[in-house]
């Protein structure tokens, strides 16, 4: 029996349901039907669970709407040795992530309806999480010629960008952003000024005693600015992706103060660690943008705590290990990061400087309003994609453990709380702990 025919029913009872959308927070159960939810609430199933539905009891765990990570390299097609859309759909299960974004820039480049179409082919054959693609902002990535927005948008694109290539041209910037608006679409900017950017780490004190060339804040600082004006200019939708200074942080405040169409997201890594981290010379902390000083990690906590920055995506970057077991200079930039996302952005929660619901928020509901996804929350008739997760669990974080094909992260020993428990896609279990 196909899964578009499947109408199974299965009832998650003894749940603690929380919800972010609806503020949704108290044990209960919940029901799905084939894909959908079909009931949920406090008083369901008070009186037993009918013959011939599937029973799982979550044991008083929380039970929330699967995560969404807008933020993700896949590395298929072109760099399948990094990652496949098989492998990063696996890990994206095993970190409660049921919703991934697609980064546009494999091999050949996603500007065309033939790459997005390719990626959604693939999707549905791996049976994983949901991915939804992005479309390159510029044709090649190379920052000149606009891609056809409509014609992606009607094929599947969720927004557009060049991924970590920033558009650097003001003019071409101004023309996507007009464009976009036409189609109501996001233009997502990788936000580094190219002429202050040629370095591998943050530029510093530290970068001057290790002999390495810095990348200065001013770099994302001088392009957030430029953009806001944009903007300003426009009226066009803007997401500045991977927040990384303090001055950025502000500058997005303000903007959305004067009520601009402007949204942002940052990546663990910029609130969980500093540029310490890259003493020795580890080139597994080294990332783009780079892990800036113990001011702008702290003002980028700041930022998700008082609501300034809208989502955390993983921004997970696969390598293999002749790319990153290199001198510092000549090592690739990025870190995985599907399964850490959670409990790293759990420590928001555990430090105390948000709710559990307003923390889940920046990991499910959050990112996929930002994108328009159809995701990210509990309702009757929306897809069955949940997580079971214990928030508390303590443990060290293992990469040799991940099920990417990559382990290039910074976080190995790393202490943190919150283990996903279950999976579940479209009604499907995924990824089951206790099984896996």
């Amino acid at each position: 029996m196909s899964q578009l025919h499947d109408k199974t029913k299965r009832a998650y009872i003894n749940a603690h349901l929380i919800d972010p959308a609806s503020g949704l927070d108290t044990k209960g159960a919940l029901l799905t039907e084939g894909i959908h939810i079909a009931d949920f609430g406090p008083d369901l199933f008070k009186d037993g669970v009918p013959e011939g539905i599937e029973i799982i009891d979550c044991q008083g765990h929380y039970l929330a709407p699967g995560l969404v990570d807008i933020r993700v390299h896949l590395r298929e097609p072109g760099d399948e040795h990094k990652e496949t859309i098989l492998t990063a759909g696996q890990a994206a299960a095993a970190g409660g992530i049921t919703s991934i974004a697609a980064l546009p820039d494999s091999t050949p480049v996603l500007d065309d309806v033939s790459g997005v179409e390719y990626v959604a082919r693939r999707a549905r054959e791996a049976k994983m999480v949901k991915i939804f693609p992005y479309g390159a902002l510029t044709k090649r990535l190379e920052g000149k010629e606009l891609t056809e927005f409509g014609l992606l948008t009607e094929f599947g694109a969720v927004a557009f960008t060049d991924s970590t290539k920033a558009v650097a041209n003001a003019q071409t910037m101004r023309r996507a952003l007009s464009y976009a608006k036409t189609f109501n679409a996001l233009v997502v900017q990788h936000p580094e000024e190219p002429s202050l950017a040629g370095g591998v780490m943050n530029g510093g004190e530290i970068s001057t005693r290790m002999g390495l060339s810095g990348v200065s804040t001013y770099a994302e600082i001088i392009m957030v600015e430029r953009d806001i004006r944009l903007v300003e200019m426009t009226g066009g939708r803007y997401h500045a992706a991977h927040l990384s200074t303090a001055g950025a942080v502000d500058i997005i405040r303000q903007a959305k103060a004067r009520g601009l169409p402007v949204t942002c997201d940052t990546a663990p890594h910029y609130f969980c660690l500093n540029e310490n981290s890259v003493l020795d010379y580890r080139t597994f902390a080294k990332v783009s943008p780079p892990l800036r000083s113990e001011e702008d990690r702290e003002a980028i906590f700041q930022g998700l705590a008082d609501g300034t920055i809208d989502a955390i995506a993983s921004d997970h970057s696969p390598h293999d290990q002749d790319s990153k077991r290199l001198p510092f200079a000549q090592a690739e930039f990025g870190i995985v990061g599907l399964e850490t996302l959670f409990p790293l952005a759990l420590q928001l929660y555990h430090k105390k400087a948000l709710s559990l619901l307003d923390c889940l928020s920046l990991v499910t509901c959050k990112p996929a309003e930002i994108l328009g996804l159809p995701v990210g929350k509990l309702a009757k008739g929306s897809a069955a994609d949940l997580v079971l997760f214990n928030p508390d669990s303590p443990y060290f974080i293992d990469p040799e453990k991940f099920r990417s094909k990559s382990k290039n992260s910074p976080f190995t020993g790393f202490p943190a709380q919150g283990k996903v428990l279950r999976t579940v896609v479209d009604g499907r279990t995924i990824y089951d702990r206790q099984n896996s």
